[in-house]
């Protein structure tokens, strides 16, 4: 039974970044009791193998609505074949000032400025070891607020070697537009700094552990077509194991005129889902099938989801769908799906 239509009215009527909260938990609440094996569809699976890993279905949870891996297992009982948690800094942080999250609901869209808002990394790895999740399962890092760019990389590195062992495959931040000059770190001399620095860490850190976790790097909708194949090369270069796009777009010509478009921060939803596309099939055209895209980005249906994968994607994630269409997204993609098979 589809139940989210009943409680959304309820949950719009209060503070954004509140309902998010309440939701989680209550979720939470309702797999702990067993209710959530009544409450959502038999998970349908579509195996595919990504990246060397196996995915039980293409359908995976975007980073961001489970900063600190606190409702793992609630999230997985929702059909997903990935959960991407974060994104997690070295240490913990508070995020920026609320309010920082705000809905465009005409627009089915969503602007948020949290800023890596997250208890740390070290917290984030004590709530993965005492999941019962096994599937693929994606850690996003980023950088402190406070770490100066030119150390940017030693946060990620810090996260790289912590989160390791634990993680499926490791996605770089590197896109979002909530931490100042993060999004540097996608040009010229910055990304050609960190990419380097990660993949000879992460080959260390297979001889050392005997375990190969992927690499994937998230980039923003924002990217002119010479910046993506400039990204795309350096990709190729540095032999990255994916590329998830996009993030948030700083852009707000879908919006203009809600009376929220001016806010600060990134926007998601519907009105990134053309931009995102749009990305995923230029990334195709220049990697040709050398590195595997993930695309999240407007999915609010299973016609979106087909559209990133016609686009040039091997997964696609969802997040803003959610929360205006409900957990039932993840089933209806997936029947979608099955049928075109």
């Amino acid at each position: 039974m589809n139940y989210y239509p009943f409680i959304k009215p309820l949950l719009f009527k209060l503070d954004a970044e509140t309902a998010h909260y309440l939701t989680l938990k209550g979720l939470k609440l309702s797999h702990q009791a067993g209710l959530d094996k009544l409450l959502n569809p038999a998970m349908i699976t579509k195996p595919v193998t990504v990246m060397g890993l196996d995915f039980s279905n293409p359908v995976g949870l975007a980073a961001g609505l489970d900063k600190n891996g606190d409702y793992i297992d609630a999230l997985a009982a929702l059909g997903f074949g990935s959960l991407e948690i974060g994104t997690v800094t070295p240490r913990p942080q508070p995020g920026n000032p609320k309010p920082r999250l705000f809905r465009l609901i005409e627009h089915q869209a969503i602007i948020n400025r949290m800023g890596f808002n997250n208890q740390g990394v070290d917290y984030l790895l004590e709530q993965v070891r005492s999941s019962q999740y096994k599937g693929v399962l994606g850690i996003n890092i980023g950088k402190n607020f406070d770490t100066p760019m030119d150390k940017a990389t030693d946060d990620y590195l810090v996260c790289l070697r912590k989160a390791y062992l634990d993680a499926s495959y490791i996605t770089i931040n590197i896109s979002s537009p909530n931490t100042k000059n993060l999004r540097q770190l996608q040009q010229g001399d910055e990304i050609k700094k960190l990419l380097p620095a990660l993949k000879e860490e992460q080959l260390a850190l297979q001889r050392q552990h005997n375990k190969y976790t992927p690499i994937v790097v998230k980039i923003a909708p924002d990217l002119s077509d010479q910046e993506i194949q400039h990204i795309a090369g350096l990709l190729i270069d540095f032999s990255i194991d994916g590329v998830i796009a996009t993030n948030t777009t700083l852009e707000r010509s879908a919006v203009q005129g809600h009376p929220l478009a001016d806010e600060m921060g990134g926007l998601s939803g519907s009105p990134v889902r053309q931009k995102s596309t749009y990305v995923v099939a230029r990334l195709a055209e220049e990697l040709r099938g050398n590195i595997p895209i993930i695309a999240v980005g407007g999915i609010m249906s299973y016609a979106d989801a087909q559209e990133k994968l016609d686009a040039g994607a091997c997964l696609v994630q969802v997040y803003s769908g959610l929360i205006y269409q409900g957990p039932n997204l993840v089933n209806e993609i997936m029947q979608g799906l099955t049928a075109q098979a």
